[in-house]
């Protein structure tokens, strides 16, 4: 169209931005015999630092690179509009503005920075330059008109400022200088932005450092980086850096992007990152998007991209950052027929063009064609055209790539949609606004949407911070999205997901289990429900990943033993390390492997509902007791293998015996329940052992004793086995570690207190020959059975009760299920009182150690009514009952539910019973 016609009243019309900058610069675009008068490439450069030249703050430089930048590119609008330049012309000037822009930028920076906080040198003396790597089409010479810039900061080497007095380490410095170039280029004054800066290209993405030094990046290329990197590092460009940085950018980045051999598997990584492309537009319900929509400028540049890395490393003439040298490559190489590039080029050219226009039109970054007549209208002036001759045009250029591209990468949509949309969410460069409405077109309200967006975040950023190398990020890749599409749809959705994403952390730089969940549905959905029952089965889960081991077969984890089967499946455990490998830490670390994985699956079967908590309590106190047996025995074993056996002492009858009290006594373990035990032994001490190396008797069984302790209590990698507390022994911590039977008798009936024997009513023997247990059942009775004044005993339980209470008792206002009045420890010492008061009478209340079983036994005898028994029982188990859920859900013992009457029950029988100044 003829000069006359395009003339500057009518680039106003159709161009907002242009009339703008000529309101505000009326001299900004000037005409020479109808033309405009354009800017050289080579003039850039000198203007830009005449600009800054005179300019002496921050504010200053900011206005009058804007004026400049708008300037420059309301002429390159204008020659463009009118025909004066060729598109490659034209990218070439737009690529050209920004380098100088970025660099004069950095050159009015570093001065005033070099003063204030002294120059970085090298180990040489030089000083050091930041390098700034152009990513994207700024890389590849060919930015867009309202293009933002990914830039990716560096610096050669570590050391040191040269300040006299305050040197920073050079990271410091550069990261400032960085700070202070993004706040010139990017803040949004009166007069705009010079240009969007986008770093989310650099290492670690938006959580790594703002610049790093290049050992640095060589070093994070070659253990952390990711298929689509090296995909963005095809197009890296250093921005006016020296010849040498140049070479040295080249050398390191090389052998990250360009494979020596033939990379196939660069396709499919493209294809992924195209499917993502594809529904991220389509979930935005974006049409008539002539970048990212099928058959948009992205496919052109995927499809030589594929080309570049798959065959870049054998073929040098691809190692380029030009589109149009890469495809020209590609003809040269016979790799594409001529005709198929120069539709392709031709497709290409034609969309940059109508993107140019688009933005050209505001000053906007958009690729998507108007829907409004007006704006229709102004965009086909602008290319010379009708409207519905554009949109024809555009459409068979796009069907065109797109049928190349299928040609070349494949349908994306054919690809795994295990996990839809959602796989958006683990791409380093989804923006967070599109994350979020990701996440609320899947129903979840506001805040919950920002809980699961916080929660995948770390988790990103966690498995960047740790390498998994290759295989582990692909599995984690795919991993999540499908966890995220179960997760989602439950009603505890954002506590599921950081209970789910815990377990995750743990386990996401051991390629193995992650490849587990991603393989096997069935350990997948376990994971999900255990997690989603229990914060505790949580948190076992992630402290030991060997159990997700256990995972696996379903049927198998719910399926538990039979309560004497313990033994048996513990010394399995023991069978399986190889005989080579039977040494102490490898058998301490099968018997914690045995008791984790059996607890799982008791607490998988507690979740799910199918055990009652008095079963879950037999499971657990008889997997303890197997415990305890076999460490015993490993400890026996390995103290005879070096002292001998005390006389006639063996193997089977050791002399040996460990007493059980409160919980695993009364057969209510939990499942993080320490184990009260007291050591004893009916062996004489005189003598010594028979062996290589004969100690006295005593001192074996303190040995022994100190061994079955260390094989309990020592933290391997796999934990500890039980905590284990040995303060009921005679004479608490100053006491011996194992007593005698007649020492033990002896201490019971002349210097016990009151309160010993309360914990003796839940005592029992758990490990021992028969003959040794029958002696302590027949002890404990005996003590238990002495009778007893009411008065002083009344007075001492309730002594010992408000001391635990004003020791133990939590600050509150909700009730403490324990400590709390009327709570579970008033009714054991409650069940403790009638033992020790009336079963010299009724010698069934000594039968049994459980408070359920004494209970019972007091109304059988006639001291509790059936009514009260059966609401002592009731409430008893109401409290455990909630206590267990809490500790499954790693909360503490308290709640706010109404347990006024259980209570009032209690307290009044309290004051019936313990009473010191009535008898009942």
């Amino acid at each position: 169209m003829a000069a006359d016609v395009r003339d500057q009243q009518w680039l106003s019309r159709v161009s907002p931005f242009l009339a703008r900058v000529l309101e505000q610069q009326p001299d900004a675009i000037t005409w020479q015999q109808g033309r405009v008068q354009k800017p050289a490439l080579e003039k850039y450069q000198s203007q830009a630092q005449q600009t800054l030249a005179n300019c002496q703050s921050e504010i200053e430089a900011q206005r009058q690179l804007r004026l400049l930048r708008h300037r420059w590119y309301a002429q390159l609008a204008a020659a463009d509009l009118t025909e004066e330049l060729s598109l490659a012309e034209m990218l070439a000037h737009l690529t050209e503005t920004a380098d100088v822009l970025i660099n004069a930028a950095i050159q009015w920076l570093y001065p005033r920075f070099s003063e204030r906080f002294g120059t970085p040198r090298t180990a040489d003396g030089e000083p050091q330059p930041l390098l700034v790597i152009g990513m994207g089409k700024l890389g590849g010479g060919e930015l867009n008109f309202s293009s933002d810039i990914d830039l990716i900061f560096a610096y050669p080497e570590q050391g040191e400022t040269d300040h006299p007095r305050k040197p920073i380490e050079t990271s410091v410095f550069f990261t400032k200088l960085v700070q202070g170039l993004i706040q010139l280029l990017d803040t949004v004054t009166v007069d705009g932005r010079v240009f969007r800066v986008d770093l989310r290209l650099r290492p670690f993405g938006q959580s790594g450092p703002l610049v790093a030094s290049l050992p640095a990046l060589e070093h994070y290329y070659q253990e952390q980086g990711r298929d689509w990197e090296r995909y963005a590092m095809v197009k890296a460009r250093l921005i006016r850096a020296p010849e040498r940085y140049q070479k040295e950018l080249m050398q390191l980045l090389r052998p990250f992007v360009y494979r020596r051999y033939i990379d196939f598997s660069a396709i499919d990584a493209l294809r992924k990152m195209k499917s993502l492309i594809t529904q991220e537009t389509r979930r935005q319900g974006v049409r008539n998007n002539i970048k990212l929509g099928p058959g948009g400028i992205r496919e052109v540049e995927f499809i030589v991209q594929s080309f570049q890395l798959i065959r870049g490393g054998q073929q040098r003439q691809l190692q380029t950052v030009s589109l149009y040298q890469a495809y020209q490559a590609l003809v040269d190489l016979e790799l594409m027929k001529v005709a198929d590039v120069q539709e392709l080029l031709a497709g290409y050219h034609w969309l940059r063009r109508v993107e140019h226009a688009l933005q050209q039109r505001n000053d906007e970054q958009t690729q998507v064609l108007p829907s409004y007549p007006d704006e229709q209208r102004q965009i086909a002036q602008m290319l010379g055209c009708s409207w519905d001759a554009l949109v024809q045009k555009t459409d068979q250029h796009m069907q065109m790539i797109h049928g190349h591209f299928q040609a070349v990468i494949g349908d994306p949509d054919a690809e795994d949609e295990e996990a839809g949309d959602l796989q958006i969410l683990w791409q380093d460069m989804v923006a967070d606004e599109t994350a979020l409405e990701v996440l609320a077109e899947r129903g979840l309200d506001a805040d919950a949407v920002r809980q699961m967006w916080n929660s995948i975040s770390e988790l990103r950023q966690e498995s960047r911070r740790r390498g998994s190398g290759p295989r582990g990020r692909k599995a984690l890749a795919r991993l999540v999205p499908i966890l995220l599409e179960q997760l989602i749809r439950a009603d505890d959705a954002v506590t599921s997901t950081e209970r789910v994403f815990a377990v995750l952390k743990q386990i996401m730089s051991r390629t193995a289990y992650v490849e587990l969940l991603l393989e096997n549905i069935g350990a997948r959905e376990q994971l999900i429900k255990l997690c989603r029952a229990s914060s505790w089965i949580t948190k076992q889960l992630a402290q030991y990943p060997i159990l997700l081991d256990e995972l696996i077969d379903p049927s198998h984890l719910y399926q538990l033993p039979e309560l004497t089967e313990y033994p048996a499946l513990v010394g399995e455990y023991l069978l399986r390390i190889p005989e080579q490998e039977q040494d102490l830490e490898a058998q301490m670390d099968a018997l914690r492997q045995a008791r984790q994985a059996l607890q799982l699956k008791v607490a998988a079967a507690d979740v799910s509902g199918a055990l009652p908590l008095m079963k879950v309590s037999d499971h657990l106190s008889y997997l303890a007791e197997a415990m305890i047996s076999h460490v015993v025995r490993l400890a026996w074993y390995q103290l005879t293998e070096k002292y001998g056996a005390p006389p006639q002492r063996t193997f089977d009858d050791t002399g040996f015996a460990v007493l059980a009290y409160g919980k695993l006594g009364g057969l209510e373990l939990g499942y993080g329940s320490d184990l009260d035990l007291v050591f004893l032994t009916d062996v004489d001490y005189e003598g010594e052992t028979a062996g290589p190396k004969p100690i006295e008797v005593q001192q074996f069984y303190l040995r022994l004793a100190q061994r079955i302790l260390h094989l309990f209590t020592t933290r391997t990698l796999i934990g500890t086995l039980y905590d284990v507390d040995m303060r009921l022994r005679p004479s608490g911590k100053s006491g011996l570690l194992v007593t005698q039977l007649q020492t033990f008798d002896h201490y019971l009936a002349e210097d016990a207190w009151t309160w010993e024997m309360q914990a003796l009513v839940r005592a029992r023997p758990v490990h021992g020959s028969p003959r040794v247990r029958e002696q302590l059942i027949a002890l404990r009775k005996r003590h238990l059975q002495r009778q007893r004044e009411h008065a002083p005993l009344a007075q001492q339980v309730q002594d010992m009760r408000e001391k635990m209470r004003s020791h133990l008792l939590k600050k509150t206002d909700s009730f403490d299920l324990k400590q709390g009045a009327g709570g579970i420890t008033d009714i054991e010492f409650f069940v403790q009182y009638l033992v020790l008061r009336y079963s010299h009478e009724h010698p069934a209340l000594a039968e049994y150690t459980d408070n359920i079983r004494i209970l019972e036994a007091a109304q059988q005898v006639g001291l509790l009514s059936p009514k009260d028994a059966q609401q002592f029982i009731d409430t008893y188990i109401d409290l455990r009952e909630i206590v267990h859920r809490l500790a499954l859900d790693d909360r503490e013992s308290v709640t706010d539910a109404d347990f006024t009457v259980a209570r009032d029950f209690v307290r009044a029988h309290w004051a019936r019973w313990l009473d010191s100044t009535s008898e009942n």
